[in-house]
């Protein structure tokens, strides 16, 4: 009998496409998930994958199986979240997966708003990056992921967009850009800017934010969080878009620097995420109310 982890092993190769990418998800060896992969096919008597020394392509009936694999694991994943929720005497156990340009800034201040509304919540925190989250999500491992957009999601993840988070422009005191009350594309073409290493959404959604604007990564380093890129500008290393939110949240606090506003910028979309086959969605578009809410106190803040 196929195995509910060789459908893990299934999905997380659909969607990667890499066999290493892939066990990483699976937190196993690569020689484990290709085994059991190999397994399932020789029970099947299918081939689910084409394999070459540099790259892998799902066949169709592969890509048809994962599908089925995906709305298998969300449901197992229900149904183990309705057993924890009955074994805990009505305590609802919620399993939150946020992105790291988010959740550090956000959480701390949503959490006691959603405790105050849901006493009875135990919220078990994860962060990671978009993929694993999704991954986490579409697999049963995670109840509520919270995320940016623009974000490819598949059909059985539902997003409910919370709010919009702008950038403003991050630069050392002496940059020519900080004597500027207000920065227009015109000021950026052609500009690098430091950025989150690859696998952050936030890399691409800052790249994209100003239409029409040529606007480059800087090759001498990458960021691996947003306290370490604030570091770098205020060490007069670069420049960098930072999200309102992290501002928001103290990002900078403490940092020698200039925060310019931006003009016309295209702001990412916060957006809480939940399978479309869940029970709990009218708990989960409350815990959303919260965030959103938790947000507009933080705005409120600022002087």
């Amino acid at each position: 009998m196929t195995t509910l982890r060789q459908m893990r092993f299934l999905v997380a190769l659909a969607d990667t496409g890499n066999f290493s990418r892939a066990a990483e998800l699976c937190h196993v060896t690569q020689s484990t998930l290709s085994t059991g992969l190999k397994e399932m096919e020789a029970r099947l008597g299918v081939q689910v994958a084409e394999r070459s020394t540099h790259s892998v392509l799902m066949t169709p009936v592969g890509r048809d199986l994962a599908e089925r694999a995906r709305d298998i694991l969300a449901r197992v994943g229900d149904f183990e979240a309705r057993a924890a929720a009955e074994a805990q005497a009505g305590t609802t156990v919620l399993r939150l997966g946020a992105i790291p340009t988010v959740g550090p800034f956000l959480l701390p201040h949503a959490l006691p708003m959603i405790r105050a509304r849901h006493p009875g919540l135990q919220v078990y925190l994860r962060e990671e990056l978009t993929e694993t989250l999704v991954a986490g999500l579409v697999d049963g491992r995670l109840d509520l992921i919270l995320i940016a957009l623009p974000h490819e999601l598949p059909p059985q993840i539902i997003p409910h967009p919370l709010f919009e988070d702008g950038y403003a422009l991050a630069t050392p005191r002496e940059h020519p850009l900080a004597n500027l009350s207000l920065v227009r594309g015109a000021d950026l073409e052609g500009r690098e800017l430091l950025l989150l290493e690859r696998g952050h959404c936030l890399q691409q959604h800052a790249l994209s934010s100003m239409p029409g604007v040529a606007l480059g990564e800087s090759g001498s380093f990458s960021a691996t969080s947003l306290p370490t890129l604030v570091a770098m500008v205020e060490e007069g290393l670069g420049i960098t878009l930072l999200p309102e939110l992290a501002r928001d949240g103290g990002v900078v606090r403490g940092h020698d620097l200039q925060l310019t506003a931006l003009s016309g910028a295209t702001p990412r979309r916060i957006a809480l995420a939940w399978r479309a086959s869940t029970s709990h969605a009218g708990l989960y578009s409350e815990i959303g109310e919260s965030l959103a809410a938790a947000r507009a106190d933080l705005r409120s803040r600022e002087p």
